[in-house]
């Protein structure tokens, strides 16, 4: 693989989260090498383990690399016409909102461009929406009522140089561990600041907080209404600030006294008197305050609320626009933003113009040509895919995203698909949960064969840039759209040839008819005009800017409203009443357990890119649910048993994991597993299509559940050199290892004979050893060809089943030693192997914790620099830095004992 240029270093940003990482990739003899930008300022050289890993997902392995039509390859010219001719026919017969586009928060900012307008300006439909929906469209909705506009007001440097993060409904160490290792410097090196977390889980962020305020689920509100509450009764207001600068304070502050005092807010929330008082002395007298906030407060039947209640404390103190002070939404996906900016929500028009104003409407319609124009919003996500079931939406394509997976009620997704007249599917992938339900699959580019933009949470503009050719016949998203567009008759509009003059377009349309007014900018928030311009070589050239980027702010702009000035019709912020309220869905007698869905560490999404990175599989490989410990007791729950969930949607099943960091009646679930790496493993099969009704996010983090073991016939676990079919499984979690794919298995019924069953699967003429115990119903077997490793098999009727890190190893070598043959399979490493790391801690340098803690017994080690300095673990991203710390506590405990 060749990069594009290898003469010098090729600038791109990494496709994870919204943090927006600058990343420098070079070619060497090695091969390609990529490392964090130094000069980038959202990480400054840092990269997480999923960013650090980026260069081990450019094969071309499972990629979708031609164009398919009903399963079979075609060329791109009869592809694009199927598509071209299906969604017109179909238009044609039924009406634009018969015809459906659902895109991604991963693609680039140019394609959402292309194709909200090829949507909603020339189909004539607003019926476009993305998988943003599901992570910040309830931030959209909080940042309009309060501010006029979706304007995100502070940037990085604010949570560096506040004395007070609060950070609210998020794993940050997990989900943006950059900006949380930057948060993570700061308070070391100014030790009086402060972090506080409010999470119904103790996670990993805790690690630093000061405070953890784990409340109920769904208690957020009442929390920030009750601190709201508190600031007014103990003088603690911005009273000139509010006078001046807000509107609605009256209503919020009635609204907030209901909620009543400190010990009605614990009682509420769930939490200790003591620490609720606490908080709200901290919040109240330290002015340089950041509140972070995620989807703890966005996924939620009342976010918006939620979210309203945040913004409305800072704008009740006057803590906005200015350093280290304001509410801050950190969003999940890299060009979420991107998305937001160019109208990809199906409530939004285009450069964050909404319907509800005529005047927009006919102000979008003269730039883009657009006599069809949409005139008034589509169908959100959830909507849209009940939609598709009912038949009232007979074709959609779907962009970079997978529904299948990731939407609520996610059986009921699959089977509308299913059911669905024409579905297209662009995707880099080949098998994916959604690819199996489309007519037509269309070979898109993946990252590093890019190029355009995209926007990060602290409204930076970077360039994504092509670093790689494309694989196959893989085409950039614009380039399909553009070329779909002009085959249903709108070529003179879609008559792009490359990205520049897409970002040129869209650029303009920011600032067209943008008038000045009191802010000294424009009238709309969102203003990249001055970008309208650009050469080719200066889009080429681009450097990270934050926007406005107009005539007032040809530079960009660090943050916004420093001059109390908002995008209303009256210049002033507005305080929302909000009247809290629990989740729609309760628990019962039947399903007594709240769901909470999230991310992990070293994952993203649904796995197709991270999942072919072994070290990122090893810290956490296979679908788990975790449990509190009185939980577990109760509901007769064993630690590394296997479990049944159960909501009124769906079912899965997973791993338990009993700990004591959940509260007492919920669960945790990673949401990334899916068919194509575990059966029966898909989290959003339970989550009812419960959503806010302002922005239509649905409710993720609150399903009530049951939860029960799950006593399969028998289990086991199988590494091989290749990824195996095994037949007869009711639970088979699936991950790759180096030089072997990894099996987590379990069945319900026997085979007739273990040793046909194994050797149909492995089908390999090798030499077989196997090791029999039919009183203990335990058998186990090894494949090896010329003395290397193929496979081993172990299976029990339970989960007693020896570690697999051991074994993992041997695949590492060309030829077994006698005493590793001797040892195989009993699974016991020869005396004095050093090869059992035991399970990886360290993703970045793949240390696991047998390890540390040998390296902690052996070696004195007192801290996590110690730590680090012996091993490297814990000097990259830092993500795994808590979970040293608590090995080094469980060490000196034991030392103490």
């Amino acid at each position: 693989m060749q990069l594009l240029d290898s003469s010098q270093p090729l600038r791109s940003t990494c496709p994870y989260c919204g943090v927006g990482c600058g990343v420098a990739v070079n070619q060497d003899a090695a091969g390609i090498q990529l490392v964090g930008d130094p000069w980038h300022p959202a990480n400054f050289g840092r990269l997480c383990s999923k960013g650090s890993a980026l260069a081990e997902t450019l094969e071309h392995d499972g990629r979708l690399l031609h164009p398919l039509v009903d399963g079979q390859r075609t060329s791109w010219d009869e592809a694009l016409e199927r598509v071209a001719d299906g969604f017109s026919q179909i238009v044609a017969a039924y009406g634009p909102d018969a015809v459906a586009f659902y895109v991604s928060g991963q693609i680039l900012t140019e394609d959402y461009y292309v194709a909200n307008k090829l949507m909603k300006g020339f189909i004539g439909s607003a019926n476009i929406d993305t998988n943003s929906r599901l992570c910040m469209s309830t931030a959209v909705a909080a940042h309009k009522r309060a501010f006029g506009a979706d304007a995100v007001p502070v940037c990085y440097e604010d949570i560096e140089q506040a004395d007070l993060v609060v950070i609210v409904g998020s794993n940050y160490a997990w989900a943006h561990p950059v900006l949380y290792q930057r948060l993570a410097a700061a308070k070391k090196s100014r030790p009086d600041m402060q972090v506080v977390v409010v999470d119904p889980r103790r996670t990993a962020t805790c690690d630093i907080a000061d405070l953890h305020l784990a409340i109920a689920p769904g208690a957020d509100a009442y929390l920030f209404n009750g601190l709201l509450h508190h600031l007014r009764r103990e003088d603690a207001l911005a009273l000139s600030y509010v006078e001046q600068h807000v509107e609605g304070f009256a209503t919020a502050f009635e609204a907030a006294r209901a909620v009543g005092s400190i010990p009605k807010v614990a009682q509420v929330c769930g939490v200790p008197e003591s620490q609720v008082g606490e908080f709200f002395r901290m919040f109240a007298r330290t002015e340089r305050t950041v509140t972070i906030f995620s989807q703890g407060i966005n996924q939620s039947s009342s976010g918006v609320d939620k979210a309203n209640a945040i913004i409305n404390v800072h704008l009740a103190t006057g803590r906005i626009g200015k350093p280290g002070m304001g509410p801050f939404s950190v969003t999940g996906q890299p060009n979420a933003m991107g998305g937001r900016e160019v109208g990809g929500l199906a409530n939004q028009l285009a450069a964050h113009m909404d319907f509800s104003d005529a005047e927009n409407i006919e102000l979008v319609k003269r730039f883009w040509n657009a006599p069809n124009i949409a005139r008034q919003p589509g169908l959100k996500a959830v909507d849209m895919f009940q939609a598709i079931g009912s038949g009232r939406i007979k074709a959609v394509w779907i962009i970079g995203t997978n529904p299948a997976v990731s939407l609520p009620d996610a059986d009921k997704v699959r089977a509308a698909l299913m059911a669905c007249e024409l579905v297209v599917v662009s995707d880099c992938v080949r098998h994916t949960d959604t690819t199996a339900c489309a007519d037509i699959l269309l070979p898109a580019a993946g990252w590093g064969e890019k190029d355009g933009t995209v926007t990060n949470s602290e409204r930076r503009i970077s360039r994504q840039r092509a670093l790689l050719p494309a694989a196959g016949e893989a085409r950039p998203d614009w380039w399909i759209i553009s070329q779909v567009a002009q085959r249903m008759g709108y070529a003179e509009a879609f008559d792009y040839t490359k990205p520049a003059q897409i970002f040129r377009e869209h650029a303009r349309l920011s600032g067209f008819e943008n008038v000045p007014d009191f802010r000294s900018g424009g009238q709309r928030a969102f203003d990249i005009g001055a970008l309208a311009a650009l050469s080719d070589a200066e889009y080429e050239a681009l450097q990270p800017v934050q926007w406005p980027v107009n005539s007032a702010s040809p530079q960009g702009t660090q943050r916004l409203f420093a001059d109390g000035q908002f995008y209303t019709p009256n210049g002033k912020a507005r305080m929302i009443a909000v009247a809290p309220r629990l989740p729609a869905v309760v628990t019962d007698s039947d399903f007594p357990l709240v769901l909470n869905t999230g991310r992990i560490r070293d994952q993203w999404h649904t796995m197709t890119r991270t999942g072919k990175v072994p070290r990122l599989s090893a810290h956490s490989y296979e679908p788990y649910v975790q449990v509190q410990a009185e939980d577990a007791q109760r509901y007769r729950l064993q630690d590394g048993g296997l479990a049944r969930l159960t909501s009124r949607h769906g079912s899965m099943l997973a791993r338990v994991q009993v700990s004591d960091d959940q509260r007492p009646g919920s669960v945790f679930v990673p949401m990334h597993w899916n068919d194509a790496f575990a059966k029966a493993a898909r989290v959003d099969a339970l989550v009812a299509p419960i959503t806010d009704p302002i922005s239509g996010q649905p409710e993720s983090k609150h399903t009530p559940v049951r939860v029960a073991p799950y006593r399969p016939a028998w289990q086991g676990f199988v590494l091989s050199r290749k990824r195996l079919e095994l037949p007869d499984t009711s639970y088979c979690a699936c991950s790759r290892g180096t030089g072997y794919w990894r099996h987590e298995i379990a069945g319900e019924m026997l085979p007739g004979e273990w040793r046909d069953w194994v050797q149909g699967a492995e089908n390999d003429a090798g030499e077989w050893i196997e090791y029999r115990d039919a009183a203990m119903g335990r058998y186990r077997a090894a494949c090896l060809q010329d003395g290397r490793l193929e496979a081993v098999f172990f299976l029990a009727p339970d989960q007693r089943l020896p570690e697999r890190e051991w074994l993992s190893s041997l695949f590492g070598q060309a030829i077994l030693q006698p005493a590793e043959l001797a040892g195989l399979l009993s699974a016991r490493p020869p005396l004095g192997a050093v090869s059992d790391t035991g399970r990886i801690v360290c993703a970045c340098f793949s240390v696991g914790a047998k390890t540390i803690a040998n390296a902690i017994q052996t070696q004195g080690l007192g801290s996590v620099e110690a730590v680090g300095a012996c091993l490297k673990a814990g000097t990259n991203c830092g993500s795994c830095v808590p979970e040293i710390r608590r090995i080094l506590e469980k060490h000196a405990g034991e030392q103490c004992a």
